[in-house]
């Protein structure tokens, strides 16, 4: 894992909080792939509530950098109507749910698939294209932007 994209993801995610509005939205807490059911290539249902809350409902859009590839992220976001705080928000917890159930030893042995799935949604959220877009000229995150080797080259 590329820990200076990962710095940077997070610095990000941080700095958004500064534009964070104090908000009354319901959110589930844990919508992840392995609480949604499918049937014929469309949403039929959630599952387990436990994490439900008010708050910063971002932590519900983590689930676009597991199931989602970048295009799909795309028309997510936009039929939601994400904002950049919102996105980089989202990032964030994408990144921190995966790492979490990455590193958790206890994970390894009881929920080792789990883990494993992880780590395209980590990796997924480190190769966003949007991410360091969104970086540039940003103070807190410029010295780790520049640190890193590209990965989009546009020729």
């Amino acid at each position: 894992m590329d820990l200076d994209r990962a710095v940077a993801v997070w610095d990000l995610a941080l700095a958004s909080e500064a534009d964070l509005e104090l908000s009354t939205t319901w959110y589930h807490g844990d919508l992840l792939a392995e609480n949604l059911l499918v049937r014929d290539a469309r949403l039929a249902a959630v599952l387990d509530f436990g994490g439900l809350g008010v708050g910063d409902g971002t932590v519900d859009l983590a689930v676009a950098w597991e199931v989602l590839d970048i295009d799909g992220r795309e028309v997510y976001f936009d039929a939601l109507g994400v904002d950049e705080g919102a996105r980089r928000r989202s990032m964030g917890w994408a990144l921190a749910i995966a790492i979490a159930m990455m590193t958790f030893p206890y994970y390894w042995h009881t929920l080792a698939a789990r883990c494993t799935a992880r780590r395209p949604m980590a990796a997924a959220v480190l190769l966003e294209p949007a991410c360091f877009d969104l970086a540039r000229g940003m103070p807190a995150v410029e010295e780790h932007v520049s640190a890193m080797t590209p990965v989009f080259a546009v020729t």
